[in-house]
């Protein structure tokens, strides 16, 4: 006999209890600001909570072994039942052993529950059902000379009586989940875009790729894998968004490289502030900030791997594993990638004939090699009562790149390279100290190191071969490259937030961020002055308050906030004669903001936001990059006046289909604006006295009944031009921005087919679409019509086929996909040729 056990008294009762309690985080992520939760007692109707309720159950198969040693088991699992009353995972939490647990596990995917309840509407739930394994009882024995055994019936019967069944250990837990996190950002007055990549995690695009294919966002990129990938957003562009992995500074959490370096699959979820960064970034933005989360959920043993190969010789690998230990709260988690890439790809050029004239030509590239890895191991405490979280995280990376050619890809390199390695730790503490008061601080240091090397004495053409030998060495000028450079990096994010009332928070964040830099180009003679020996030293701070208030139950939600900055610089500087003088300097600045956000209904609200930002100068602005970006010391800090006013539709269900839309405005009003430009071989960042973007974006979106069919596109217009009347660019005043589209759209179809050769599997087919409308490469008031210099209109397809099939507690799916399927010429914002036509594969285990 198989029993199974929701414990239909004792486990409601008590779930219900430990939730109506606050138990968090059953209802923290809706409650209330900062994860505290308001009186329960004036909670609306619609956050009361009802438990699922088990429609159809499925009888487990009885072990044979464990049968014919007549041994019972009694297995408690972790149900994690989705909005449709699905069992998506199970869990083994008390374990019997002898075949019990995998027996229990496949008969609990093949529950059917009623969903959990909030209010009326559906939500997912977490809850613990014990299965239990009991054999018929033997019967009784019979006055006879000879009697016979009884047979084991391999049919169920009526059961024994039993005594109650006791609660589990660990404790009961019904966790009945609120919105997500992603949805309660999207519902906040906070002005974010939040991207989920479950889908992505199983394509073969990173994650630039994938902001790529969110409206007014746009990813310019230099090459293949592994080349810078400048974000603009609302037209805004480079260091003026800052980016955050679990909200440390992305390049002291050990991606110094950028966005593209980080795996898709290690990010659970993006987050895209538009203009308005919230004060717990610590964050100095102009055009806002992108957020990657990592998997945040620390329960259980989980573990994922996965392989990807294509064209241009690519290949990518990620492993990742994590574990809970549940009596201790001891928790471990590991990360580790692995990336290589030769691109090259055919690309388009002008070469010398045998007549040594200028003709067309297409070669391939031949020194654009990529490879980077690294990991992360973090360990530590959750769930304690002395602390939420307390968690070490350690890590390396890095990168190796070859540069093929200069900025405007006119003349190949054979030699040049440039790498950097990255090595830190970090320390996290979350605590709330009591219902209406939290404490979240991380801080840590970062080591990073770069080298760029241009030591050849050939002069390549672009088939690769050395057209001649030099008198001296160096591609790049005509001077020899051997440059190292060392940086030091401590950082601190301490955020408090208290709630002095339901719907009421206030929070406080302060975030200094000091880098010390140092370096030596070991080419320069012995005698002459070296810049990178100067010890250089540079203090952002950043510190904020902002307020929260929430009424009519939440429907109204505004944050006021305000902000101070302040940058403190310490270097040389080596003047036109030769001398050297010191070069120190403070600046102080200030910032005020506001966001505004009502809700119509559960899904239908708009947004309103403003904040008056400043950006300083970050290092490798200041002091140069030690490879192509050349230093300037003088720049200024970066202000600009951000505004937003958006409406937002997350879901329309009817009767053919669920609709949802986007649209959103926005200005950018700024001043002393930073601007990286090309200055020959190199590039630099200056400043543009005034500039001004404003614009508007829009998506929208449409699912089938069934979510066989799902239809979504999205258009962003921008108009980003120069406001400045003097200085160095007062005469191109009323110029667009150069290197910056200002029109762009995107869209994709998504067709799917569920249980189409066994249970639980997934076919789909994506197809993606994105144009960008041409746009010049310099100012356009420079020039005739005919000769100035033009990004051209640029429509590029893909296609993707995604099988996937989950398995217990895990999943397996692969992808194959085919990249710029019309072989269109691509290009980034300085006129270098993107890859073509290309493949790619990949596969994506979890366990």
């Amino acid at each position: 006999m198989v029993r199974g056990r929701r414990f239909p008294c004792a486990a409601w009762a008590a779930g219900s209890a430990l939730i109506l309690a606050g138990a968090w985080p059953a209802l923290a992520q809706e409650a209330g600001p900062s994860g505290s939760a308001p009186a329960q007692a004036s909670a609306p109707s619609e956050r009361v909570v009802h438990p699922p309720e088990l429609l159809e159950p499925a009888e487990a198969v009885y072990p044979a072994e464990a049968r014919a040693a007549r041994q019972e088991g009694r297995v408690v699992l972790r149900l994690r039942i989705d909005a449709e009353g699905h069992v998506a995972r199970a869990e083994v939490m008390e374990p019997a052993g002898n075949g019990f647990d995998e027996a229990a596990q496949q008969a609990a995917l093949q529950f059917r529950f009623a969903p959990a309840r909030r209010g009326e509407k559906a939500v997912a739930a977490v809850i613990l059902y014990a299965y239990e394994f009991r054999l018929p009882p033997e019967p009784a024995p019979v006055e006879e000379p000879h009697p016979a055994p009884a047979p084991l019936s391999p049919e169920p019967t009526a059961p024994a009586a039993q005594a109650p069944v006791g609660p589990a250990k660990p404790p009961i837990d019904v966790l009945v989940r609120g919105a997500s996190e992603a949805d309660r950002l999207r519902r906040s007055a906070q002005a974010v875009h939040v991207i989920e990549t479950e889908e992505a995690q199983r394509q073969t695009a990173d994650l630039g790729e994938v902001l790529a294919r969110s409206e007014g966002v746009g990813v310019r990129r230099a090459g293949g894998l592994g080349s810078n990938a400048r974000l603009s957003l609302n037209g805004l562009t480079g260091d003026q968004i800052r980016f955050f992995l679990d909200g440390v500074p992305l390049d002291l959490a050990g991606y110094a490289h950028g966005i593209s370096n980080v795996p898709v699959n290690l990010v659970e979820r993006l987050e895209i502030y538009r203009g308005v960064v919230p004060v717990r970034f610590g964050a100095d933005a102009l055009g806002g900030a992108v957020n990657l989360v990592t998997d945040t959920d620390v329960r259980g043993t989980h573990a994922s791997a996965s392989y990807q190969v294509g064209s241009f010789k690519t290949y990518r690998v990620t492993l990742s594993a994590r574990h809970l230990h549940e009596p201790s709260g001891f928790f471990a988690r590991a990360h580790g990638f692995y990336d290589y890439t030769r691109n090259d790809y055919p690309i388009d050029v002008e070469v010398f004939d045998d007549l040594g004239r200028l003709s067309p030509a297409r070669v391939r590239r031949f020194h654009d090699g990529y490879r980077a890895g690294g990991g992360s191991v973090e360990l530590g405490f959750v769930r304690r009562p002395w602390a939420e979280r307390l968690l070490v995280r350690a890590f390396y990376t890095e990168h190796w790149r070859d540069v093929q050619n200069n900025s405007l890809m006119s003349l190949p390199y054979g030699e040049v390279t440039y790498g950097k390695q990255a090595a830190g730790a970090h320390l996290r503490y979350a605590q709330p100290f009591s219902r209406r008061a939290r404490l979240d601080a991380v801080a840590g240091y970062t080591y990073t190191h770069t080298a760029f090397q241009d030591l050849s004495t050939c002069r390549y053409d672009w088939f690769g071969h050395c057209v001649f030998e030099m008198p001296q060495r160096g591609e790049i000028e005509a001077r020899a490259i051997d440059q190292v450079i060392a940086q030091h990096n401590a950082f601190a994010r301490v955020n408090l937030a208290w709630n002095p009332a339901p719907w009421h928070t206030l929070r406080f964040g302060l975030a200094p961020t000091y880098a010390a830099r140092t370096g030596k180009d070991h080419a320069i003679l012995a005698g002459d002055y070296d810049p990178l020996t100067a010890k250089r030293g540079l203090l952002n701070s950043v510190a904020g308050a902002e307020y929260e208030a929430r009424p009519f139950a939440g429907k109204l939600a505004n944050i006021a906030f305000v902000k101070g900055y302040l940058q403190v610089a310490g270097t040389k500087e080596q003047l036109p004669n030769g001398n050297l003088r010191d070069l120190d300097r403070t600046t102080p600045r200030a910032g005020v903001g506001d966001s505004l956000s009502l809700r119509f209904s559960e899904a239908f609200y708009a947004k309103a936001s403003y904040e008056y930002a400043t950006r300083l100068p970050n290092p490798e602005e200041v002091f140069g990059d030690g490879a192509l970006v050349i230093e300037n010391l003088h720049l200024e800090p970066e202000a600009s006046h951000n505004v937003n006013l958006g409406l937002t539709l997350e879901r329309a269900e009817t009767a053919v289909g669920q609709f949802r839309f986007n649209v959103n405005g926005f200005g950018r009003f700024a001043e002393n604006l930073i601007v990286l430009l090309s200055a020959g071989n190199y590039f630099q960042h200056e400043n543009v006295l005034a500039a001004r973007s404003v614009g508007v974006e829009a998506a929208l979106g449409w699912t089938s009944p069934g979510d066989w069919l799902a239809l979504d596109g999205y258009l962003t217009w921008q108009d980003f031009r120069n406001t400045a009347s003097e200085g160095a660019f007062g005469k191109f005043e009323g110029d667009r921005i150069p290197n910056r589209p200002y029109l762009f759209a995107g869209g994709s179809a998504r067709a799917q087919g569920s249980e189409l050769l066994q249970r639980h599997d997934t076919l789909s087919l994506t197809w993606q679409a994105r144009f960008v409308q041409a746009y010049f490469r310099g100012w356009e008031s420079v020039g005739a019509a005919d000769s100035k210099l033009v990004i051209p209109s640029q429509l590029v397809h893909a296609l993707a086929l995604t099988y996937a099939v989950k398995y217990g507690d895990g999943s397996l799916s692969g992808t194959v996909e085919l990249q710029n399927l019309t072989d269109e010429k691509v290009f980034d914002s300085f006129g270098v040729q993107l890859p073509g036509r290309a493949a790619y594969a990949k596969l994506v285990l979890e366990l």
